[in-house]
């Protein structure tokens, strides 16, 4: 079956997946209450540009409505039984359809939602004014990702304002704590899913592999996998790429891709293809010439050492905190034996900034799902079906070496996560063997 609109490039997602997600969001809210959630912006750049629409991920999650000025409302205890669960879209017709494309008509909504009730977006005021009068509490939506940028006003924001001046005796709950619990334990659907982006994303490594040589530029790379990802049903990337090769690797975020990749120099590549809107996280390090030097390869080898070590770790009742702690006391070991840390300093170090925190810097794991750093909780234990990103890394600026390697796990019931990208070359030796065929 093809995609729901002319708009989308992936296939039609089983809506068995959104009547369960509801279904689990349901089980959380208070009796008597209803909730709301709203679509995003379209965000205009300048004149009349504007970017890519990006649905919100909760709406997405609840629904699979994947289109701009949509609102989901949720009232399980409503009177009236065609009210307990209601979408309102922007009414399409066939003017609308010459000029943007295809939305979806009720039809296609049930189809993609296993919602029976649509409305037209101008009937929403007239019957959330019904619904109000008898529900008890209300569910309003909040990014409370803990390192979202919230200064942007949001559609869900306005609409949020605006409820509050309409019915301000209410009482206001809030969604995002629910959201993110259900958020973060995956439907089997949704694994299928992030295998898909991850197999699109295992394309484009075997594309670059044959590719990398001395002189190709960093953005030429970038192209070469954009060009996979689009020819998959893919958007693209599910985030910002990190092209870096020699020195800038040691840069953690740098996304200029602008320079030439030398003789002798290993690229960390940081990249991941989307696919229905989920996201793939992956980091690769090759040499550009096809050959790791001894030194490079010890390095690459005690960060796969860690990352395997790591992995190994993500089971259903662990503490995120200890597990990183734990990730730390691994990586340790490998820099003493890399002459990089000694055990004196170990032994002098500062407790809140441990000594291989020099090299190594960053967190070595982050909830994936709808967003590359997806929403979940850092104080509850680990749950089987999480699925999280392993990404340790070692940096030396004066060595010009960033080397890091990343995979992303689904937690099981019992035993090791399972690897999505199990099947793309991470061992040195194979990526050399595929650099040199």
């Amino acid at each position: 079956m093809g995609p729901y609109t002319s708009y989308m490039k992936y296939q039609r997602i089983d809506k068995r997946l959104y009547i369960d997600n509801r279904n689990n969001f349901k089980a959380q809210m208070q009796p008597g209450s209803l909730a709301i959630f709203n679509s995003n912006d379209v965000i205009t750049t300048s004149a009349d540009s504007t970017k890519p629409f990006s649905q919100h991920r909760d709406i997405l999650h609840l629904s699979g409505v994947d289109q701009e000025e949509s609102i989901l409302v949720i009232f399980p205890d409503a009177k009236n039984e065609a009210h307990r669960e209601i979408l309102f879209l922007k009414e399409t017709s066939d003017l609308i359809a010459i000029w943007e494309g295809e939305k979806l008509d009720k039809k296609q909504a049930f189809e993609t939602s296993g919602i029976k009730t649509v409305y037209w977006l101008d009937k929403f005021d007239t019957i959330l004014k019904s619904l109000m009068s008898e529900a008890k509490a209300i569910y309003l939506n909040t990014n409370e990702h803990l390192r979202a940028n919230t200064e942007g006003q949001t559609r869900e924001d306005r609409f949020i304002i605006k409820c509050k001046d309409r019915y301000p005796v209410h009482t206001y709950l809030r969604s995002a704590p629910i959201m993110h619990n259900i958020r973060s334990v995956k439907h089997e659907i949704e694994i299928e899913l992030m295998q898909a982006a991850c197999d699109i994303t295992k394309k484009g490594v075997n594309r670059i592999l044959e590719f990398i040589k001395p002189g190709v530029m960093e953005y030429n790379i970038e192209a070469e996998l954009m060009h996979e990802f689009l020819n998959n049903r893919s958007q693209g990337f599910a985030y910002t790429p990190i092209i870096a090769s020699g020195p800038s690797a040691c840069v953690l975020h740098y996304i200029e891709n602008n320079k030439k990749c030398e003789d002798g120099h290993v690229i960390l590549m940081d990249f991941g293809a989307e696919y229905a809107n989920y996201a793939s996280d992956l980091t690769r390090c090759v040499p550009v010439s096809g050959k790791f030097t001894k030194r490079q390869k010890d390095v690459y080898n005690a960060v796969l050492r860690v990352k395997n070590g790591a992995t190994e770790l993500l089971v259903p009742g662990a503490e995120l905190n200890e597990y990183h702690k734990a990730v730390g006391s691994l990586m340790e070991k490998e820099l003493v034996d890399l002459g990089l840390i000694s055990k004196q300093d170990i032994e002098k170090q500062d407790p809140a900034w441990p000594a291989y925190k020099k090299y190594f810097m960053h967190g070595t794991s982050h909830y994936i799902g709808l967003d590359t750093h997806d929403v979940g909780s850092w104080v509850e234990p680990i749950k089987a079906g999480m699925v999280f990103t392993v990404e340790p890394g070692i940096y030396i600026p004066e060595e010009g070496l960033g080397i890091r390697l990343e995979d992303d796990v689904v937690v099981q019931k019992t035993g090791t996560p399972f690897n999505l990208m199990r099947d793309i070359p991470i061992e040195a030796e194979h990526i050399e063997d595929l650099m040199n065929a």
